[in-house]
């Protein structure tokens, strides 16, 4: 394949979450294994290792299982990211851990996910963990889940069996707030419908995991009607062939810019045509979300980092008092009246925590009002009020401008992370 093609091939990314052993690494290794997507040499290394482990079969899990301490206990403990690429597509995996206490890496490794895969041990059901993962993708609005009934080798390839957990996982999923939810039976230690189809489950007409990932639909994932840019710094080279070049350079966050567009800029509000979009490649006819580029425009406004470029007739909100759902992050409890910095797209203030409203069960969904201590990977609805206005979007309706997080300032430690409803 050209480089070309490879570079404009679209890219997926997905979580995979579950509960402890129930075989989440077992599965990315067979994906990378079955795909052809591990070189000879890491494939020899984890033969080695298994041998001497005295493991009957190749531990496809140590694929991932990066660090040294997760090896030794059999545990994913931090978020590892994988990047690999079929002819079709190109994907980044969040490998995130299945423990409770390590709810907030969920969050990190899903926060920017298409998909999330949620592994369900076929003998079990649906566990608490189940329910956790579930909410947790829902919350961050990751628009397709795929559970994964795994083991499916333990319970003798038997549809009653997967039935009876679908059953259950769709009457728990139906409460939850998404979109497109799928199910596969499979085994990932013996390869069944992994990547490829298994002929011990006839009985399952859908696609397998990795066809699914191939084609599974996610252009229309990213919003492109509101047209979000922030702003995260002003290009100004003062050579001689760009004496007067002035270029606001940002990640898009919404809609669909192209060159001639009216746009008008926030805080100040002054209007404006874009001139050209610049990448390192050349000028471009449009650019979406979530491309990086370089704007400018006809007119010389006083433009700085954290400002927004949106069209008039389609602003986001701009306000200081903010309602998010609020993942906890840090070992020290939330502060009620405490004082944190927030950052929001490319925009830095400081905020002061006005009320906690209640604390989610993860497990019932239901609402805690009489406990309003928030610990480390608590979720909870809070209510803050910042220094400065933020342009803010619903997180349902983008990711990206409806999205913040919480900075402890005498440690510069990111404590939370909040989704704007």
């Amino acid at each position: 394949m050209s480089q070309e093609g490879y570079l404009d091939m679209e890219l997926l990314r997905f979580s995979t979450a579950g509960s402890v052993d129930d075989g989440k690494s077992t599965l990315i290794g067979r994906l990378l294994y079955d795909s052809k997507s591990i070189f000879q040499d890491q494939m020899e290394a984890i033969e080695e290792a298994s041998k001497r482990k005295g493991e009957e079969n190749v531990n496809l899990a140590l694929l991932t299982d990066g660090l040294r301490s997760e090896r030794e206990q059999g545990i994913t403990i931090d978020v590892a990211y994988r990047y690999f690429a079929t002819p079709k597509r190109k994907f980044i995996i969040a490998d995130t851990p299945g423990h409770i206490q390590y709810t907030r890496n969920m969050v990190t490794g899903s926060s920017t996910a298409n998909l999330a895969i949620i592994l369900v041990d076929a003998r079990n059901g649906v566990v608490e963990q189940t329910k956790r993962h579930s909410f947790i993708a829902s919350l961050l609005q990751i628009p397709h889940i795929v559970y994964c009934i795994n083991k499916m080798d333990l319970v003798d390839y038997k549809e009653e069996t997967y039935n009876k957990v679908r059953a259950e996982l769709e009457a728990f999923s139906s409460k939850l707030d998404t979109k497109d939810v799928r199910f596969i039976p499979l085994s990932a230690l013996a390869g069944d419908n992994v990547v490829d189809r298994s002929s011990k489950m006839d009985w399952y007409g859908g696609p397998t995991l990795m066809y699914l990932l191939e084609t599974i639909h996610i252009g229309s994932d990213h919003n492109h009607v509101d047209r979000r840019f922030p702003i995260q710094h002003v290009i100004r080279p003062q050579t001689k062939e760009h004496h007067d070049y002035r270029g606001y350079a940002g990640r898009i966050a919404g809609g669909v810019f192209k060159p001639g567009d009216d746009v008008m800029v926030l805080p100040s509000g002054f209007s404006s045509k874009i001139k050209s979009i610049d990448t390192l490649d050349g000028q471009l006819e449009e650019a979406f979300a979530p491309m990086s580029v370089t704007m400018t425009l006809e007119d010389d406004i006083d433009i700085s980092r954290g400002d927004m470029l949106v069209r008039e007739t389609n602003a986001p909100e701009a306000t200081q008092d903010i309602d998010i759902m609020l993942c906890w992050m840090n070992k020290k409890s939330l502060v009620p009246n405490g004082k944190y910095a927030v950052k929001h797209t490319s925009k830095d203030v400081r905020c002061i925590v006005k009320e906690i409203q209640y604390k989610v069960d993860v497990n019932t969904l239901h609402r805690v009002e009489d406990n309003k201590q928030i610990n480390m990977n608590d979720i909870a609805r809070v209510k803050l009020r910042t220094t400065a206005p933020l342009f803010i979007d619903k997180y349902n309706r983008n990711r990206m401008t409806g999205s913040l997080i919480l900075i402890d300032e005498a440690t510069n430690e990111t404590v939370g992370a909040g989704m704007i409803i």
